[in-house]
């Protein structure tokens, strides 16, 4: 297996900023400068000591942090770092998600994203809040650059919940605050509804009446490459960024099963103005 040491040092920097320790610190405690730290993210021939000292002090593994193998990530800022890292050199993103898929998402979301991320923690906001909403601007910017290929999947039922519940990081918020969030969920299904009937060219929503697979998954396509992205953090409603283990792997046997279902709800879901149509009536339903 050949390594590549800029994928090296892209997972160095998503462990690093889901650590939640400064750069100045992990080089501090594993006895090198701050400037070498950084290069080793960029890609710099690091030795085995040292990976084995980053490993022990990010709570990763050796294998893990060299690619060997699947990927194994138990942050939401580690996880959507790397997935910003992958999509930069992406020329095709598949993506089956819950009600929002974060790439196609209106400004709007991003800007009450902070309340709902605040609100779903037992503990309120913390440091994961505003380091995951940095790694999620620059990740939305870095599409909004490249403008790859994306095919993105949705739950007829979970945007049904969407409506219904609203835009909300947990229940029992108060009458207003429910009443706004709903008008935000809303406004998020139109958002997607005129994406779907304008149909912007290397963009394609299709919607699956009923459920999907409860983790969402992505399908990268690179030029030498194809990697697959299995995740149980989410950003919709009654989000998921503090439990789980998400997953990066470029198993053949994986990738094949994983596409060959996207196929399959692809010819069954609801697309274009046909499923533009499908998303305004369920927004009608759930009228506030």
């Amino acid at each position: 297996m050949t390594l590549l040491f800029d994928d090296i040092g892209d997972r160095l920097k998503a462990f690093r900023l889901g650590s939640g320790l400064s750069a100045e610190e992990i080089a501090k405690r594993i006895g090198v400068s701050r400037t070498a730290l950084y290069r080793l993210e960029k890609g710099e021939l690091v030795k085995i000591d040292t990976l084995e000292r980053l490993s022990e002090l990010l709570d990763v593994s050796v294998p893990t942090l060299l690619g060997v193998g699947v990927e194994y990530i138990g942050s939401a800022v580690s996880f959507f770092e790397r997935l910003r890292q992958i999509e930069e050199a992406s020329e095709h993103i598949t993506v089956l998600a819950g009600s929002i898929s974060y790439l196609l998402a209106s400004e709007e979301f991003h800007g009450v994203l902070a309340e709902v991320l605040a609100e779903s923690l037992p503990e309120g906001t913390d440091s994961r809040v505003s380091n995951l909403l940095e790694v999620l601007r620059r990740r939305k910017d870095s599409y909004m650059r490249r403008r790859p290929g994306i095919l993105n999947l949705i739950s007829g039922t979970e945007i049904e919940r969407f409506l219904s519940n609203g835009l909300v990081g947990k229940i029992g918020l108060s009458p207003d605050t429910q009443f706004k969030r709903r008008a935000a969920a809303r406004a998020e299904a139109c958002h997607l509804a005129n994406l779907m009937e304008s149909e912007p060219i290397g963009v394609q929503i299709g919607i699956i009446p009923g459920t999907l697979p409860h983790n969402s998954f992505q399908i990268f396509r690179q030029a030498h490459r194809r990697l697959l992205a299995l995740s149980p953090f989410r950003l919709g409603e009654q989000p998921n960024i503090s439990a789980g283990i998400a997953m990066i792997t470029s198993a053949e046997e994986a990738l094949a099963l994983h596409q060959r279902t996207v196929e399959n709800m692809w010819l069954r879901s609801k697309k274009g103005c046909a499923g533009a149509t499908y998303l305004r009536s369920l927004i009608a339903i759930h009228a506030v």
